[in-house]
């Protein structure tokens, strides 16, 4: 109010009003302040209207919480005064038939609760209990189930791949032991006779395995043909552009050569039919180009000036 002169801020009936409010909130603030330091110095802070409203703010909600602490105070002594008179009259054993433990009141308001949900929420609270009990979970949560919902999938699709793997190999085990079970019953049988030449067929296997045998030492000791040089010769990038600039230009030249067969290709293949068509089409260029002569010369004629006779 600096802007103000003395008299408007003397005789302004809204000014003095504001200033006489603000004065009262200040005594306010500092009456809260004085009773919160209890006797000791208030600190010095600055003094203006964004302090005294954040002060009054502060002020007002901590009585607000006074008195609800002082209300339920008081209700606690007035609910003791009462439960101590009850105790100490003639009656109090009744009184004392009649309390209700902690467990009892538990198991009522979890009774109440229950009797009061909805068919989805007893539904809901049904299923939730059963697959805690199934999965062994003593305090279940959502996010707990459906973790474990997850890993039981996840084992469940893992059984799963190996079930199918079990049932293949044993699909094939099951065939090769049918297979081995009917070649056993062929051999057993008194219709089987071995080959004429069996023995000698034998003998001549385990000659070839010994001669084998004996040869896998060189064989293991001989370099691979990977590691054997090359019978290629070493061919330089400038002999490889050399090489494919050749193939560039033998693709030209084929080009072109291709484009001049092309011009025969409405030919006939008959030699003696293709050389009659060729003379037709001379025989038709001359006439063209006599055609041309003619119109040319007539002109030529046309554009060049008459002689006077």
């Amino acid at each position: 109010m600096s802007h103000l002169t003395q008299s408007t801020a003397i005789f302004s009936p809204s000014i003095a009003r504001i200033a006489a409010s603000t004065a009262k909130d200040w005594s306010f603030v500092d009456a809260w302040l004085a009773s919160r330091f209890q006797g000791r110095p208030i600190p010095p802070f600055e003094r203006n209207p964004d302090t005294l409203k954040a002060l009054l703010v502060l002020a007002t909600l901590n009585e607000t919480v006074d008195e609800e602490r002082d209300l339920v105070g008081r209700a606690e002594a007035s609910a003791l005064r009462e439960l101590s008179a009850t105790r100490g009259s003639p009656g109090s054993s009744a009184v004392t038939a009649d309390f209700v433990s902690p467990i009892e009141v538990r198991e009522k308001v979890l009774t109440a609760l229950q009797d009061n949900l909805t068919c989805e929420g007893t539904a809901a609270l049904t299923s939730m209990t059963t697959l805690s009990c199934q999965l062994s979970i003593p305090y279940p949560d959502v996010e707990t189930l459906g973790n474990s919902m997850l890993q039981c999938h996840a084992q469940a699709s893992d059984l799963e791949q190996i079930r199918v793997r079990v049932h293949v190999l044993a699909n094939h085990i099951r065939q090769e032991f049918a297979t081995a079970d009917d070649i056993l019953r062929t051999l057993r049988s008194d219709d089987y006779k071995p080959a004429n030449d069996m023995a000698r067929h034998n003998l001549d296997i385990q000659r070839k395995i010994k001669a084998m045998t004996a040869r896998m030492p060189e064989r293991k000791d001989r370099p691979t043909s990977l590691d054997q040089p090359s019978d290629h010769p070493h061919r330089t990038i400038q002999q490889i552009t050399q090489q494919e600039n050749d193939y560039i230009k033998l693709l030209a030249q084929k080009k072109g050569l291709d484009s001049q067969v092309d011009q025969f290709s409405s030919l006939p293949d008959d030699v003696k039919q293709a050389r009659i068509e060729l003379e037709q089409l001379r025989v038709e260029l001359q006439t063209v180009t006599q055609h041309r002569d003619t119109i040319f010369e007539g002109l030529i004629e046309r554009a060049s000036p008459h002689k006077s006779r």
